[in-house]
């Protein structure tokens, strides 16, 4: 890394309000304060632990092709850093196969509000017991402190992976399809991921007559929404415009803003709690707040 943690720890210090630059590509206002920005670059690839190194600013595609040429992956989405997902907190299409970006992140590095590098979390999948603080910071926003470095899970590059549309009742296929990686459904087809064994995953396609897709479909934007799976469909057909819903899942996504629910008190009082033993001066990314509606992905 060019930048060194310690040097990144001075640069925030320990007084005033501070924000941290990423690339700026997944959206939301940047605090007008003053601006640091993380340690980038591979630190270690460790195959046979399943696990990767990187300084936060280390780009997310600079990542999936360093860990590709081991025949491994990281459940993160594509462009952007590696921070910049991690403190946004969205997870890839691929949730629904494999699991919620917070389960990614095992340690990470951060620098507090107190301007001190802190570790929470642990190196590798196998020693970590009980609560784990590090997933606190996932979906945070860079108000409980800013990632220095991280230690993510990786996960083997499948045998095989495609993407297959389909006409059915999307439930249907929700229920009925054996471990699907994704299922989108754009309320007209039903964008389906299969990664696997070639021969299962042709068994799957004659059974339920799917057809092959050249990828997911393009999401529609710049509007994200959090539902309960079971209500996502009926939700994103409630607002006019063009959607995806990711089923099983929860998430829509839309070219209109969908109803926002306040959190509830006992919710907002837990975050205000949280936000006051990280950050009590409210100098980390002053004016961010991650329960606010989301206006974009």
């Amino acid at each position: 890394m060019d930048l060194t943690l310690d040097e990144f720890a001075a640069q925030v210090g320990a007084d005033g309000p501070v924000t941290i630059a990423g690339s700026g590509s997944r959206g939301g206002a940047v605090p007008d304060v003053r601006t640091v920005s993380a340690p980038a670059g591979i630190e270690r690839i460790d195959a046979a632990e399943m696990v990767v190194e990187c300084g936060a600013a280390t780009p997310v595609d600079e990542l999936l092709t360093a860990l590709a040429e081991h025949g491994q992956t990281v459940s993160l989405p594509a462009g952007g850093t590696v921070g910049g997902a991690l403190a946004v907190g969205h997870s890839a299409v691929t949730r629904l196969g494999h699991g919620a970006m917070r389960d990614v992140l095992l340690q990470t590095r951060y620098v507090s509000a107190a301007g001190k590098l802190t570790k929470a979390g642990g190196p590798t999948v196998k020693n970590v017991s009980g609560f784990d603080l590090c997933r606190l910071f996932v979906g945070a926003r860079g108000t409980l402190g800013l990632f220095g470095d991280v230690i993510l899970r990786t996960r083997p590059v499948p045998r095989h992976s495609g993407w297959y549309t389909s006409d059915r009742d999307p439930s249907e296929l929700l229920s009925d399809i054996y471990r699907p990686v994704a299922l989108l459904w754009d309320g007209d087809a039903t964008h389906v991921r299969l990664d696997g064994d070639d021969a299962d995953i042709g068994v799957a396609v004659e059974r339920f007559e799917l057809q092959e897709a050249a990828g997911p479909p393009a999401l529609p934007g710049p509007y994200r929404w959090s539902v309960a799976p079971s209500m996502a469909i009926e939700a994103a057909r409630s607002v006019a415009g063009s959607f995806v819903v990711e089923l099983g899942v929860g998430v829509v996504h839309h070219s209109a803003p969908g109803e926002h629910h306040a959190p509830d008190v006992a919710k907002r009082e837990l975050h205000d709690r949280i936000k006051q033993q990280f950050d009590p001066t409210g100098r980390l990314n002053p004016g961010v707040d991650p329960l606010a509606p989301p206006a974009t992905r």
